[in-house]
């Protein structure tokens, strides 16, 4: 029994790697020359960059776990509870961290002295979490409505949405909370804010992501006895099923597709899609990364939020790419369709005396380098309605499968949810096989 596997991201090597735990042998193929997908490094002088900044959350297990299989476990830092300072132009920063109280009343004493928001403002707030608990995010109807206008009938005015809710839902869904669907919107604050206490807590790689991901894949497979093609190109997949990588059919007896929509739909036999075939409704939503130099340090926090600002995220990336001295910023902006294509220096024009206005430190300090980062097709665009295209993980066709964050999984189109698909998809092959042996 073999399998291959299309596509190194977090969903392939999820895949390959526990299906290679229960002894089946996997091929990866995978078009780009190293594994890791959408969390990707690259060399720039003395730096190295990641393509964007990647968090996770406590309450991301299958993540952690992949991690572990990975031996990469030691490369992160999670925080010893939740904690993060919230800058506001002309304002003393404030900070949300978790009290020691239990669930769901561990946020309550940071929510009551959170000074970016009126009094009013925060008892709404506190009303609203109450409501969001109630919800059911696998309820179909959620989906089909917008975080931001159930918000706003809950007593959420704009700046509420933005100051407090935006925090949480744009970075986790790379939506605006006005265009965000209202099921996942619930699905994150009920799993990361209202559940466990230790939920939210935050995790930060320590080394580059091709360290951290693509590295100890390409090493973990091998020593499993797998097989990891690299600058291979698939040009089509039958329901044999077979896999034609450069010209040449590979036999398997299963294939998993772990790659975005639109590839999987381009290479899938026509037979093996859905009818109607509604993939593209899901569409794509960038992000971009400012990254700037600085000749000193600017900013004493490893991470801080922003508020009243175009800067959403801002993470002290010094130490992680190599930086001698100085200080080494990444501006993290999610839901950025208005930044995507303007130009770097009008990119620079923008966050450097925002950067100024925030960070005291950054006022005298000298901009070294300045360069961005682009990721068009950073996500699908999780809006109202995004629910129904996304499929499962099994295809009409006998043998093949899908898997990667976009498919079915019930969490955001995240590192959580790229996992959890290949999970999926290596418990579904693992059937599959079962019954080929069985015939």
């Amino acid at each position: 029994m073999s399998v291959v596997v299309v596509g190194g991201g977090l969903a392939g090597i999820s895949t390959a790697i526990a299906l290679q735990e229960t002894g089946v042998p996997v091929t990866l193929v995978e078009a780009r020359p190293w594994l890791g997908g959408a969390t990707h490094s690259f060399r720039r002088d003395e730096l190295s960059v990641d393509n964007g900044q990647h968090v996770y959350l406590r309450c991301c297990t299958a993540y952690q776990g992949l991690l572990r299989r990975l031996r990469a476990e030691h490369l992160v830092r999670m925080q010893d509870r939740f904690d993060v300072a919230v800058l506001r132009p002309g304002a003393r920063p404030a900070r949300l961290r978790r009290s020691p109280l239990p669930s769901p009343l561990h946020m309550l004493p940071s929510l009551a002295r959170y000074s970016h928001l009126p009094v009013s403002d925060r008892l709404r707030a506190v009303l609203a979490s109450a409501g969001l608990q109630r919800l059911d995010p696998d309820d179909p109807a959620l989906d089909l409505r917008s975080a931001g206008a159930w918000l706003a009938e809950h007593g959420q005015r704009p700046w509420a949405r933005e100051a407090l809710w935006g925090l949480f839902i744009t970075a986790a869904l790379n939506a605006e909370v006005d265009d965000a669907a209202l099921g996942l919107s619930a699905m994150v604050c009920r799993r990361a804010l209202f559940g466990r206490p230790d939920a939210a807590d935050i995790g930060v790689p320590t080394v580059p992501l091709a360290e951290l991901h693509g590295g100890p894949a390409l090493r973990r497979i091998a020593e499993m006895g797998g097989t990891v093609r690299l600058k291979a190109k698939v040009e089509a997949v039958t329901t044999d099923p077979k896999v034609i990588v450069d010209g040449v059919p590979i036999a398997a007896d299963a294939v998993v597709l772990a790659v975005p929509h639109e590839a999987a739909a381009r290479l899938l036999p026509a037979e093996a899609l859905p009818q109607p075939l509604r993939w593209h409704e899901l569409d794509a939503s960038p992000i971009v990364n400012v990254h700037v130099v600085y000749d000193r340090p600017v900013l004493d926090e490893p991470f801080a939020a922003a508020v009243g600002s175009p800067v959403q995220w801002i993470f002290d990336r010094s130490g992680v790419a190599g930086l001698r001295d100085g200080q080494y910023l990444a501006i993290s902006l999610s839901a950025a369709d208005r930044w995507i294509d303007r130009p770097t220096a009008a990119l620079r024009a923008e966050f450097v005396p925002e950067l100024a206005r925030l960070l005291p430190g950054a006022r005298g300090a000298r901009v070294r380098e300045l360069f961005v980062t682009r990721e068009r097709r950073a996500t699908f665009r999780q809006r109202p309605g995004s629910r129904s295209p996304r499929p499962g993980a099994a295809t009409r066709a006998r043998g093949l499968f899908l898997a990667g964050a976009w498919t079915d999984t019930g969490w955001p189109d995240t590192m959580e949810g790229a996992v959890r698909s290949g999970l999926t998809a290596a418990r579904l092959v693992r059937r599959h096989l079962e019954g080929v042996r069985d015939r």
